[in-house]
């Protein structure tokens, strides 16, 4: 139920009920005390290397401070009958309730459960395990976020008590990052903001390739884009597998991104994709494609297997997670046989020499002879034939919700339409079923139920919705990914958390709506929005007319839309570029994003978005430019010395399925960090930037 002071928050609570006397409340402030139970304080739960119950409350502590500005005291590990003792003003308890009995829909027992207790004295969180008293600290911090907006001395809770606990076990996004390149500090933000709202898988599809027809069956296939994240050694005899190695990750900085994801509840499942998906191995070793269809591997040439064994078993050490994704998506349904033997056969080499399990895409491969081991967890996004969940799950499968119906996003949306940008709130809160229900993850149609499983199935999991970037590299920055998962997460927390139509406390889109804008203002421990400190929309961010020398640090790294940043900018005629480096006169940089003088390009992640050719700057002449931005679009207007002003998009360029060229717009963080460089010979005045 919600009760009053207990703001609806995001997931929503499964119950909180106020104390009898009204009125009492908890106060936090720079004094509270977060005290961990002694008894329990190294626990890490069924993970003897994840985070013990200790390691959550630093972290929590450490989101306390983003949060307040407090100075709080540090952590104390102390026998929980001594925690109230202890505190000279209030105190936060971190505990476990091993004797508490918490399940999810389907009756299974959730590690991921919480209990909570406030007082006018404490705020009590008692976990199932590590991990649920962890999730209860994202729902204190909810509550402070609710509450108040701005900055207070104190911050009150009403006095009650509350349990919680998800009605799914896998509640998740996958990203693919085969065809489009992330950086792993990015990723650790996108798992630092997941967690606010209890999502606890990420699924990163690291290995892909474009599907450009033209390309990919004709003579030129070895030139088409493809990736590979995980970088080998480089004495590795599957060194030359990866064809970006400044594109890829190295062991160390893939373990702290899981190190890190894991810190904050969210478990990193990666995924390697053969063997359809696989341009990337036949351009490494031709020899193992099937004839006429590079992106797919020849399962019955004799190296294949062997060649996938090694690049599982090099990398196999690298994961934490006790799943992997093999992907097997799309293969050629006349050798199902053979795809079904691989699909089984890494199943069983990956267990046996590292004791983890595997899942796979979902794709309907017929035969009459054999049948995948209900062993792997089958991921589902598509439906080949009818009532393919529902069969799956009767027949002993474990199954995991991603439906493209609902859950599939696209980088940027083609003219004709295609996957949308971000998860629907409507079809998920009302139209997912065809009397006008929500989705949860037992839905799989919007229009057959016979489709559609009970909520409390067992064998169901639950959930990931999936964001491709099918149009490659050029066609997202970093950032813009982020705007389109930042609300999505949200609302697929909610739903994979509580479902619909099942508990009573579940949010309305109003509330939802309601609650999202703040929470995503103050997440913690991550800075998406790129937001600055205590500047809101109509301040100026800073104004310079003059600058004293070049290169000039602002102190201010990167700014993100929506905002208007104006300069007067004078190049020397060395500066003044139609051919060659475009990189070697940087106007601007930020940590997001460069501006340059050669035709006012933007860069972002190594890709480049130049103004239209028939714009340049001029030599010694001044040019006023006013760059504005929202998460939609980005323009220039600019005004050159005795002329008029002239409006450019920034634009990049789409090859939709070989079919067609399209452009698409683009948004940039405003790249605030440095104005001029060494390399840029001229004069740059009036630098002003403003939040709008």
């Amino acid at each position: 139920m919600h009760a009053a002071g207990f703001q609806p928050q995001i997931p929503s609570l499964q119950s909180f009920y106020p104390a009898n006397q009204l009125g009492q409340v908890f106060i936090l402030s720079s004094e509270t005390q977060i005290f961990v139970d002694e008894i329990c304080a190294s626990d890490s739960g069924s993970h003897s290397n994840g985070p013990t119950l200790l390691d959550f409350a630093e972290t929590f502590r450490s989101d306390l401070i983003h949060m307040t500005s407090f100075a709080l005291p540090p952590v104390k590990v102390t026998p929980f009958s001594q925690a109230h003792l202890d505190s000279s003003g209030s105190a936060i308890v971190l505990t476990l309730s091993l004797s508490s009995y918490h399940t999810l829909y389907s009756g299974i027992p959730t590690p991921e459960a919480y209990d909570f207790l406030v007082s006018n004295s404490s705020y009590v969180i008692s976990g199932s395990a590590p991990i649920g008293a962890w999730w209860g600290t994202r729902t204190l911090l909810q509550q402070l976020a609710l509450s108040e907006q701005g900055y207070n001395a104190t911050y009150t809770f009403p006095a009650g008590n509350g349990t919680d606990s998800p009605g799914w076990e896998v509640r998740g996004f996958m990203l693919d990052a085969g065809r489009h390149w992330y950086t792993t500090e990015f990723l650790a933000e996108v798992c630092t903001y997941a967690s606010f709202f209890k999502i606890n898988e990420f699924h990163i599809h690291a290995s892909d390739n474009l599907w450009i027809p033209s390309l990919l069956y004709g003579p030129d296939w070895r030139s088409l884009y493809s990736g590979f994240r995980f970088e080998p050694p480089r004495d590795s005899p599957i060194a030359g597998l990866v064809p970006y190695r400044n594109e890829s990750w190295s062991s160390t900085s893939f373990a702290d991104l899981q190190t890190h994801c894991a810190q904050r509840g969210v478990t990193i499942v990666p995924e390697i994709d053969t063997p359809g998906h696989s341009l990337v191995i036949s351009q490494w070793r031709p020899q193992l494609m099937l004839n006429g269809t590079p992106d797919s591997l020849n399962l019955s040439y004799p190296e294949t297997i062997p060649t996938i064994h090694s690049i599982w078993s090099q990398f196999l050490p690298w994961f934490s997670s006790t799943e992997v994704s093999i992907g097997a998506d799309e293969y050629l349904s006349s050798l199902a046989d053979q795809y079904i033997s691989f699909v089984n056969e890494m199943s069983s080499y990956i267990g046996g020499i590292s004791g983890k399990s595997i899942r796979a895409w979902g794709t309907y491969e017929p035969s009459n002879t054999s049948s995948v081991s209900t062993n792997v967890t089958i991921q589902h996004w598509d439906f080949p034939s009818a009532s393919i969940p529902r069969d799956l799950l009767h027949s002993g499968y474990r199954v995991i919700n991603s439906e493209q119906t609902f859950l599939y996003l696209d980088g940027k949306v083609p003219g004709e339409g295609g996957f949308p940008q971000t998860l629907n709130i409507s079809l998920l809160f009302s139209g997912a079923t065809a009397e006008g229900g929500g989705w949860a993850p037992h839905i799989f149609s919007a229009n057959d139920p016979a489709n559609n499983t009970a909520y409390n199935t067992v064998g169901l999991r639950g959930a990931i919705f999936a964001l491709w970037n099918d149009w490659g590299p050029n066609s997202t920055t970093p950032l813009e990914t982020y705007y389109q998962l930042s609300q999505s997460l949200a609302v697929f927390a909610e739903k994979t958390w509580a479902g619909s139509g099942i508990r009573a406390s579940e949010l309305t889109m109003e509330q939802f709506e309601a609650a999202y804008l703040p929470l995503n203002a103050r997440a913690p421990g991550q800075n998406l929005n790129r937001a600055v400190k205590n500047k809101t929309s109509g301040d100026v961010v800073f104004a310079f007319e003059e600058l004293p020398s070049l290169p000039f640090h602002t102190g201010v790294e990167s700014v993100g839309p929506p905002y208007t940043f104006s300069f007067s900018v004078r190049p020397s005629a060395a500066d003044v570029q139609t051919t060659g480096d475009i990189t070697v006169a940087e106007l601007f940089m930020g940590t997001d994003s460069a501006l340059f003088a050669s035709s006012l390009t933007f860069s972002s992640n190594a890709e480049y978005y130049p103004l239209p050719p028939a714009f340049q700057l001029k030599p010694d002449i001044w040019t006023n430019v006013t760059i504005q931005a929202t998460r939609e679009y980005t323009l220039a207007s600019v005004v050159q010395e005795g002329g008029h002003s002239e409006t450019y998009w920034y634009q990049t360029t789409l090859n939709i399925w070989g079919d067609y060229l399209t452009q698409a717009n683009m948004s940039f963080a405003a790249p605030t960090a440095t104005i001029g460089s060494e390399g840029f010979r001229g004069d740059i005045a009036n630098v002003m930037l403003r939040i709008d």
